[in-house]
């Protein structure tokens, strides 16, 4: 007996046993009773079956085994990244001040929304990566340093002992064109501890600075004042690339030794 000479209930039936409960998809339902999926599907719609959309049938053809997880396990190329990166920057620039000033309502929201525990686990999260990156060099820091590798340049990379006072270490210091590179998080520059704090650790970084161009370098400072991705990075690699290549040409007077990006 054709399946489409049977009754609606016995249709219907069908659907909901291989649709719902056995997630079987509209192709491999057409092909049990012999037909084509579209044909399936708009029978089932009439008689009040609802269609999974595309984000649902490929979750559950993945939960099948009938496809791949499209990203799980696997690595995007860099270029890819830039890519991504490169694209969501677009977007982002695209976007009227109406617009961002509605994202940024919605991210406060969204804050809003977290329980005491999460927003304490969250700034548990925050101290552990700082004091991380005071240790270690914060990730702009790291990315740095291979950058100015892959130019070929020799880096060292939080060096002492090259100024009057060894408490203080270089985050970055090429010596083929004495150059120094400190990366300011935020702590450099926002109270995120306290007024005292921030005001002691700027005035050690003013001392530092009368340091280092005291003694006959060059110092630029990367204050990292937006959020860490790809895009900025780029944006802060290609303003060092272009002061060093600057100095390499002809290392500037004393009082031109400063650079802030």
């Amino acid at each position: 007996m054709d399946f489409f000479n049977k009754n609606d209930e016995e249709r219907l039936a069908t659907y909901n046993s291989f649709y719902h409960d056995s997630n079987m998809s509209w192709a491999e339902i057409a092909k049990m009773v012999d037909t084509y999926p579209n044909r399936v599907r708009r029978d089932a719609i009439k008689l009040g079956i609802k269609s999974r959309n595309k984000s649902e049938a490929q979750k559950v053809a993945i939960s099948e085994g009938r496809h791949e997880h499209p990203t799980e396990g696997k690595t995007q190329s860099k270029e890819t990244r830039e890519k991504i990166s490169i694209s969501q920057g677009k977007i982002w620039d695209d976007l009227t001040e109406n617009q961002r000033e509605l994202r940024s309502e919605i991210g406060l929201e969204s804050w809003n929304k977290k329980t005491t525990h999460e927003k304490a686990d969250f700034f548990k999260k925050s101290s552990e990566a700082i004091r991380e990156a005071s240790r270690h060099g914060s990730k702009v820091e790291l990315q740095l340093f291979d950058l100015l590798i892959r130019a070929g340049y020799r880096v060292e990379k939080h060096k002492e002992h090259l100024l009057q006072n060894e408490r203080f270490h270089l985050d970055l210091y090429v010596p083929a064109v004495r150059t120094a590179i400190e990366v300011d998080g935020p702590l450099h520059f926002k109270p995120v501890f306290g007024e005292d704090k921030l005001k002691r650790r700027q005035a050690a970084d003013q001392q530092k600075n009368g340091l280092v161009l005291s003694a006959g370098m060059v110092l630029i400072r990367v204050k990292l004042t937006k959020r860490e991705s790809q895009r900025y990075l780029r944006d802060i690699w290609k303003s060092v690339e272009e002061i060093l290549n600057t100095i390499a040409k002809k290392f500037p007077p004393k009082h031109e030794r400063y650079f802030e990006i």
